[in-house]
């Protein structure tokens, strides 16, 4: 067994141990969301194996490969150790519960499923650039379903339904100021990797990806707007909710699609 594939199997064994224990904490200590400290503690070594197994699926000796599945891996680390080490100053256990299960379907599909998608060698320019949107992708997915929790949290404070179910969740202050610390942090994430691409990606708009360009673009002016308008004229709740979500799909399309098309389209 190669240590790409146990690495990766160690993960999914901690993340579920980590799921398992949040969910526990969670019904016990209703008022107390933040991930108990065994939960940190094997949420943070599944990340790392995590970690290890994204890093082999990626790079092989002619380069790195990045398939679908492949960066879907490594942004689900990504994303799942920026829930950990913001757990540790807001309460965010419920985050741990919708992220990890995520991270083990990516885990099994970057072992399971081959991608045709080529490797290639990196300079240091689009390294960067790469890197950047990965982490920009991370933070404005956790953006997009803090905002899913957020409007779930709305409807049933305004409908009076399910209290048992909110009080496991942080209170709307704290959730919506978690929101807006993300976007701003994503935003400008997104703004470096997308000044970076126009720098070192040569000839961005003849291959075939000048959608991608376009969607990540539209992307960053709603979270520019959104930014703005929680500024300016004090934007919360549903807008802000909206406005997440929909930056959200415009980088989905833009990130996923352009994936689709070079790798099982154009191919």
């Amino acid at each position: 067994m190669s240590l790409t594939t146990l690495s990766g199997l160690i993960a999914i064994l901690f993340y579920l141990i980590s799921f398992v224990y949040q969910g526990k904490h969670l019904n016990m200590k209703a008022k107390e969301p933040n991930p108990g400290g065994w939960v940190f503690v094997l949420g943070l070594l599944a990340v790392l194996a995590h970690g290890v197994s994204a890093g082999g699926v990626l790079r092989n000796s002619e380069g790195y490969h990045f398939g679908i599945v492949q960066i879907s891996t490594l942004i689900c680390a990504s994303i799942s150790l920026m829930v950990l080490l913001s757990s540790l100053r807001k309460p965010l256990g419920i985050l741990v519960l919708g992220f990890f299960p995520l991270a083990i379907v990516s885990i099994i599909a970057s072992l399971t499923i081959e991608s045709t998608y080529p490797p290639r060698a990196l300079a240091v320019g689009l390294a960067s650039h790469i890197i950047l949107s990965i982490l920009a992708y991370s933070l404005l997915t956790i953006a997009a379903l803090q905002a899913g929790f957020l409007a779930f949290q709305n409807y049933q404070l305004k409908h009076r339904h399910a209290a048992s179910v909110i009080r496991r969740f942080p209170p709307l202050q704290d959730m919506e100021s978690f929101l807006f610390e993300l976007v701003w942090v994503g935003q400008v994430l997104l703004t470096l990797g997308i000044i970076l691409g126009f720098i070192f990606v040569d000839d961005m708009w003849a291959q075939g990806l000048p959608h991608k360009t376009v969607f990540s673009m539209l992307a960053w002016i709603v979270f520019a707007v959104l930014l703005w308008g929680r500024h300016k004229l004090g934007w919360r709740g549903t807008t802000a909710i909206r406005f997440t979500l929909t930056g959200f799909v415009f980088l989905i399309l833009g990130f996923y699609g352009s994936k689709i098309v070079l790798e099982y389209i154009l191919n």
